[in-house]
């Protein structure tokens, strides 16, 4: 199961990249606000990355942190793009909140 979620997760990846450093008008929007987008964009990569590594869940989630901070930086030098450490919060929380969900959901089985 696994070896299938890995390239979902990198192509989920790749989709977040294009969306934070590519053109703002080719970003998705929603009713959900910045602050909300932002959320939905990383909790997903949390939970795709914490499905598709779960051996190695420390450590994919601390590259998936850095990373996250890479994007925010590297916006500096994209025009129409900000970085902000409100969106680096945002992100970070996110993303480990999709991580404690794939361990739990992941653990959830073994329980029972």
């Amino acid at each position: 199961m696994t070896t299938l979620l890995r390239p979902i997760a990198w192509l989920l990846a790749a989709l977040v990249t294009f969306a934070t450093l590519g053109p703002p008008s080719y970003r998705p929007h929603s009713d959900l606000g910045q602050i909300g987008e932002h959320g939905l964009a990383f909790i997903l990569i949390g939970l795709a990355f914490g499905f598709a590594h779960p051996e190695q869940r420390l450590r994919t989630a601390t590259v998936a942190v850095v990373m996250t901070g890479v994007l925010e930086i590297v916006q500096i030098w994209m025009p129409g793009r900000h970085a902000r450490l409100q969106d680096f919060v945002v992100d970070v929380i996110a993303t480990c909140i999709g991580f404690v969900i794939a361990a739990g959901l992941l653990q959830a089985p073994a329980r029972a």
